[in-house]
């Protein structure tokens, strides 16, 4: 419930940024495509990166040039906020029943305008291009833990692992519902629609990348006239044809022509580095894609279909999540019983909205990115490890099983102290399937997956305390703008993102502590009724 209010935060925030974003499609000409004209620092600082990125980091954010600079909150991003939340909370007004219906719009719109795109980007020069780029592996990069831990906490997203909000949802389910399926489809379609996604992705960015590829050519021949015409009497044969091509230059460079000093001219044009150029987060969204909109045929339409896309995506996102808040007050009776579902659901909704206006102030992107780094990945890990050690190990064995354990131990028969774990939660999913599951499960719940999950937890700690955390800034006055500049926490942040990890976990100790002092406490008051209690708690349970 903690990570998931968390989330809802600055998820929602995002959903603020589309809703800009949408709103500015249909306006023609687009309005990230062209620099202003009436402010000379502010076209200066357009023309020194792009139109898309002044669009971005000024025209939306209103970025400051660091976390420690608050800046004034942004109207237009408060309003986009507040309508974000409206919508959410118009959705979950009457509970599951109102959120069911608006699933089935939210859930099936992305598909039918991926679909839309996926047509057109196949279309576009260099999208195969991009189609090798996505399937052709990068061993080298292979090889870096930060990509196994970057996709580690990307599947967890991807499938709410941690989040509370399938478990809610699976609470409204049948008694005897087939879990097995559902798991088996939630993860088969999961996997499908990411690469089927992709697929789409990489061919606009093959597009993009072809692109760049051409104009930086384009440039290429175009500096090299300048320097050659002006600075040597000597005239190069293919420099008076008007074919001039950037191969016939890069021929004639490797060829070794005295007369060419490569030193003088920019660096040669790639295509593999513009495609490893391409953003990730909200870059991808709001500067990769939006750039290549602009190059498309028709780009109102484009920008809104794909902002639309992204606006269902996010609220169908937004409803499981916010779901893993909800349902927990409500099972655990927190609000009074006289307090409507509408009115305390409103009130938990007004409550992040109001928090989540730090987001939308000249440093909250940075805010944005502090929460989804620090509350998205050390938490999850955490809450993941201990969910399945208790449903495998706790849940999953009575004590007598315990003994068991021990005793199949000292005489090594493992076949036996395999079989022992997990029984009870297999005999419940038993009693709703009909049928126990295989050992492919048993092995996954009690051994890979824990052991996984701590791996991850363990390079992941490793990584990040090899180095101060760090982030970027957007800084007009830095000497290698456009690129940002990289600045250390503060001490004071650095406080912050432990708490933003810790807060969501200390229920875990807290709760712990809690039972293990009330048990203490039962035992010392009567031994023996509390022994009866507990056997007859297992014995319903089994029941």
């Amino acid at each position: 419930m903690f990570v998931s209010f968390l989330i809802t935060l600055f998820y929602n925030s995002v959903l603020a940024w589309v809703m800009w974003y949408f709103y500015n499609s249909f306006k023609n000409p687009l309005p990230w495509s062209q620099c202003p004209v009436n402010d000379t620092n502010l076209t200066r600082e357009c023309e020194k990166s792009t139109s898309v990125n002044f669009f971005w980091y000024r025209q939306t954010l209103n970025i400051t040039t660091d976390i420690e600079t608050n800046g004034c909150l942004q109207s237009r991003l408060v309003a986009c906020l507040a309508i974000a939340w409206l919508m959410v909370y118009i959705c979950f007004i009457k509970g599951i029943k109102s959120m069911g219906k608006a699933v089935y719009v939210t859930t099936t719109l992305p598909y039918l305008v991926l679909t839309i795109y996926l047509v057109r980007a196949l279309t576009l020069p260099g999208a195969i291009d991009g189609l090798v780029y996505l399937f052709t592996p990068d061993w080298e990069i292979l090889k870096n833990p930060q990509v196994w831990l970057d996709a580690a906490t990307q599947i967890f997203f991807s499938l709410s692992v941690g989040f509370g909000g399938l478990i809610a949802f699976s609470s409204y389910n049948n008694e005897h519902n087939n879990c097995e399926k559902d798991a088996l489809l939630v993860g088969i379609t999961n996997s499908a629609t990411s690469l089927y996604a992709s697929i789409a992705i990489f061919s606009i960015l093959g597009f993009k990348a072809n692109n760049d590829l051409q104009n930086c050519q384009i440039e290429y021949v175009r500096v090299f006239q300048e320097i050659y015409s002006l600075t040597y009497e000597t005239d190069f044969k293919f420099l008076n044809e008007t074919n001039v091509t950037y191969n016939r230059l890069i021929e004639s460079l490797k060829t070794g022509n005295p007369e060419i000093n490569s030193t003088l001219l920019p660096r040669e044009c790639n295509l593999s580095t513009f495609l490893d150029q391409s953003a990730s987060g909200t870059g991808l969204a709001f500067i990769t894609f939006t750039q290549a909109v602009l190059e498309m045929p028709y780009p109102q339409v484009w920008a809104t279909l794909f902002f639309l896309m992204l606006l269902s995506l996010g609220l169908s996102s937004m409803f499981g999540t916010l779901e893993g808040v909800l349902n927990p007050i409500r099972e655990l009776d927190i609000m009074p019983k006289w307090l409507s579902v509408e009115v305390w659901t409103g009130f938990i909704c007004l409550t992040a909205f109001l928090i989540s206006l730090i987001f939308t102030m000249g440093s909250g992107n940075y805010w944005v990115e502090v929460f989804n780094t620090y509350v998205g990945s050390i938490p999850l890990l955490i809450i993941a490890f201990f969910e399945v050690i208790g449903v495998s190990y706790v849940r999953g064995m009575k004590r007598s099983e315990f003994l068991l354990i021990s005793f199949c131990k000292k005489k090594k028969q493992k076949s036996n102290l395999f079989s022992s774990l997990s029984s009870r939660f297999s005999h419940d999913i038993f009693l709703m399937t009909g049928k126990n599951p295989c050992r492919y499960w048993r092995i996954c719940w009690t051994i890979i997956s824990p052991l996984m999950i701590i791996s991850v937890l363990i390079a992941y700690v490793a990584l990040e305390a090899q180095h101060a955390p760090t982030f970027g800034t957007w800084n007009p006055d830095y000497k290698l703008f456009p690129q940002t500049e990289v600045k250390p926490y503060p001490g004071w942040l650095v406080a912050i993102s432990v708490l933003l990890s810790s807060v969501p976990l200390s229920p875990i100790l807290v709760v712990a502590l809690y039972h293990s002092i009330k048990n203490t406490s039962r035992r010392n008051v009567n031994p023996y009724r509390v022994s009866m209690e507990n056997s007859q708690q297992e014995e319903q349970q089994s029941m």
